[in-house]
């Protein structure tokens, strides 16, 4: 009888429960981030560890779906004249910020020309120099005057390129210190709750948000865990939902663990990224390219490959990534090939004799804690030609101070990404109008007349042939002068638990439409 009546209820509650996969409205997504962000501006930096947490709490003019294809965001139309020298944005009529301010015209105007053309990275050194002005004739219209053709525009100013910022927030004080960056107001699909350094950041569901019908989750909570195998434990453990980047090692690892995986290019912080060492040129050691040149053939980039990333992506061939194909340069780097006696004779040129115990000098490198396998290489194969290599690990703020802002450093290791297009992502880092405080942008600080030339004639010009020539040429000239190394691209892996589905990790509102399943 006992038996007949469990049955009888196992039926029952098979016959009431829902579909399985079916999802629900709610819940909760815990999402492991190997980073402190400092604060929560993303309009202010590239920082990947910034824009992981607050691309949620804002919005771009375009959101970009997973071909790079511009889709409506807070602009529900655009307009492009045929010669490209005026561009004209109709804002969304409903858009409010979550104070309840409505989102106007003046917001956008003001986001671009005293937040983003001042301190991000690559919006400064992409966009700003093709922007003859922007108007707001009305509070739903935004017209940039283009002072010429801007090729990538529709794909600089997504949420992770242009965060629009609140004016009636932003407008007063120093924008790199303002203490709505530690408690920021968006008008994204998710809204702030709380921020404990170190420790957690929580978003929660913005109930008046422009797009009725999201987001799904209830919360996100952001949970700071350096260590990628602690990462990988929770998430096993469901004690996280969601790991923003998964090392190559442990995608092994995750298959068949009721798992979901996600290989992209991109995603917060940028897409198409090189590993990349940075000269300080303003060292005196440095300025010798024989010395650069030394470092750079020392490096067994191979290694790094196969032992760091696990064969899962490529050698760095050129200064600009393969993932832009019709701009990259195949082979740009053949010169400079691992070549350990080719370094020691470079390093003896150069006056940089071995000491007694065969030692040449010490070099700082400035890098985030992620990247500790790379730090253990480059310190074998740098004393293998006598260089000591001490390794400096710092979170993002303190990257930011120590290599763009006080440049106290002699090297940094950088993942840069160079985005959907060369003047994206790419050219912040040669272009000698970025040189100072902007973070993420010429840590080299690099200076060459041709290269800026290049760069600007290859960001004005809309034919791709004509352009893809211009970077290649840059590129020959950034072969040759070294004030970086190139060193692996990177296939970037995001990971989540089976029981959610519609996470979009390509983009900054990477959770805008992600569900919980029952």
């Amino acid at each position: 009888m006992f038996f007949t009546r469990l049955i009888l209820a196992t039926l029952l509650l098979n016959l009431c429960a829902p579909l399985a996969g079916a999802q629900t409205r709610g819940g909760t997504a815990v999402i492991a981030v190997p980073s402190d962000p400092g604060h929560l501006n993303p309009a202010i930096t590239t920082s990947a560890p910034v824009q992981q947490i607050a691309a949620s709490l804002f919005n771009g003019l375009v959101s970009l779906d997973e071909t790079g294809a511009p889709q409506p965001d807070l602009a529900q139309s655009w307009t492009i004249t045929p010669d490209g020298l005026r561009v004209t944005f109709t804002l969304v009529p409903d858009a409010r910020w979550h104070d309840g301010q409505p989102v106007t015209a003046e917001d956008v105007k003001f986001s671009f020309e005293s937040l983003l053309f001042r301190f991000h990275a690559r919006t400064r050194a992409g966009l700003a120099p093709a922007v003859e002005g922007i108007d707001a004739p009305d509070p739903h219209t935004v017209v940039f005057r283009m002072r010429r053709p801007h090729a990538p525009l529709l794909r600089q100013v997504d949420v992770l390129e242009a965060p629009i910022l609140p004016r009636h927030i932003y407008g007063e004080g120093d924008a790199s210190q303002h203490p709505a960056n530690l408690r920021p107001v968006g008008s994204g699909p998710f809204r702030f709750e709380n921020y404990r350094k170190d420790d957690t950041v929580v978003l929660v569901r913005n109930e008046t948000y422009f797009k009725p019908a999201l987001p799904h989750l209830d919360r996100l909570v952001f949970r700071v865990i350096p260590d990628a195998n602690t990462q990988i434990q929770a998430l096993l453990a469901g004690e996280v939902d969601y790991v923003v980047r998964v090392t190559p090692g442990d995608v092994r690892r995750l298959q068949n663990r009721g798992v979901t995986m996600v290989d992209t290019r991109g995603g917060a912080g940028g897409s198409n990224c090189i590993m990349t060492v940075g000269f300080n040129l303003e060292r005196p050691l440095f300025a010798d390219l024989r010395v650069r040149r030394a470092i750079a053939v020392a490096m067994d980039r191979q290694q790094m490959l196969d032992l760091v990333l696990f064969g899962r992506g490529r050698v760095a061939e050129a200064p600009i990534s393969s993932g832009i194909p019709w701009a990259h340069l195949p082979g740009a780097l053949a010169a400079h090939p691992f070549d350990a006696a080719l370094a020691n004779r470079l390093l003896d040129e150069a006056g940089r004799p071995r000491g007694p115990n065969g030692e040449r000098f010490s070099i700082d490198m400035f890098m985030y804690a992620t990247f500790t396998r790379y730090a253990e290489l480059m310190r074998q194969q740098l004393a293998h030609v006598g260089i000591a290599l001490r390794v400096r690990f710092v979170d993002a703020a303190g990257l930011a101070d120590a290599v763009f802002a006080r440049r106290d450093f002699d090297t940094t290791l950088i993942s840069y990404c160079n985005g959907l297009d060369p003047a994206i992502g790419v050219r912040r880092m040669y272009d000698s109008a970025n040189i100072g405080r902007v973070p993420f942008s010429n840590a080299a600080a690099y200076r060459n007349e041709e290269v800026d030339r290049l760069f600007t004639a290859a960001g004005a010009t809309v034919d791709e042939t004509q352009r893809g020539e211009q970077y290649r040429a840059a590129q020959r000239i950034l072969a040759a002068e070294l004030p970086y190394w190139w060193l692996v691209e990177a296939v970037l892996t995001t990971a989540w638990r089976n029981n959610f589905e519609g996470f979009a990790p390509w983009s900054g509102q990477f959770a805008e439409r992600a569900q919980r399943l029952r």
